[in-house]
């Protein structure tokens, strides 16, 4: 099955209010900015997210942020994005913070089928005992706040149980990919994009490069992907960096 779409907006036209998403990247690597700035054309608000992070200022998932079109966040970092932080402490979205690796294992076991598990992370914490702020009020006391966790032995070891995660879209970017939504990520792009493709209920990715693959190479097989968006050069190139750092010259002794 050929999964070519033309555009974006295409790709995203189907995104209602109040969705929810899966969305890869990592700070502002494998970010598919693209599909995020037609789906803030798209003037659809309401969003549920499931990112690592929610992108910076200005960038990323930072764009659908400063727009107020996400209601809640389901992440593992605030980050460098001040405005994300001001709205989470203003009470404007409510923000669900999980640990790194319960998130991308949530993420995983969503797509594979598997409804929840049991993991030693967080034991002991308020990620099990319950009453992380969700939501704020707009004095900065707390609206929403975490429910507890079932927590059992193994062994006489406790674990909490987490749930899988299911969104109703996912959006991610490829280094390559081919008509039948098979994808090769590039390095550290490929961080979150297996995991939310997978947990996505219509995966849409973006690619840089449309192409046949050598089955070897692929990274995440087409059965989990059903739109596929060819970037331009230029979009292709379009790529953020968080921070920029500078090595300082040496001093000669």
């Amino acid at each position: 099955m050929d999964k070519v779409v033309a555009s974006a907006a295409e790709a995203v036209a189907d995104v209602g209010e109040g969705a929810s998403l899966a969305v890869g990247g990592f700070g502002l690597s494998g970010v598919p900015s693209v599909l995020i700035r037609a789906l803030l054309e798209r003037g659809v608000g309401g969003l549920h997210v499931v990112s690592n992070n929610c992108g910076t200022n200005g960038r990323g998932l930072g764009e659908l942020l400063a727009a107020g079109r996400i209601a809640r966040v389901t992440g593992s970092y605030v980050g460098e994005n001040k405005e994300f932080a001001r709205q989470y402490l203003a009470g404007e979205v409510e923000v669900e913070l999980i640990p790194q690796g319960t998130l991308a294992e949530r993420l995983r076991a969503g797509g594979c089928g598997i409804p929840a598990f049991y993991t030693p992370a967080g034991v002991g914490t308020m990620v099990a005992e319950g009453g992380l702020p969700w939501r704020h009020h707009p004095d900065g006391s707390v609206a929403v706040a975490s429910p507890p966790k079932e927590v059992r032995e193994f062994d006489g070891v406790p674990y909490v149980l987490e749930r899988g995660i299911v969104t109703d879209f996912a959006l991610v970017r490829a280094a390559k990919g081919d008509a039948y939504g098979n994808l090769v990520f590039a390095k550290a792009a490929r961080n979150f994009n297996p995991l939310a493709a997978m947990a996505g209920r219509v995966t849409i990715a973006e690619v840089e490069e449309l192409c046949d693959l050598d089955p070897d190479e692929v990274h995440l097989p087409g059965v989990f992907v059903r739109r596929v968006v060819p970037l331009t050069p230029e979009q292709a190139a379009d790529k953020g960096v968080e921070k920029r750092t500078v090595t300082p010259a040496s001093k000669e002794a």
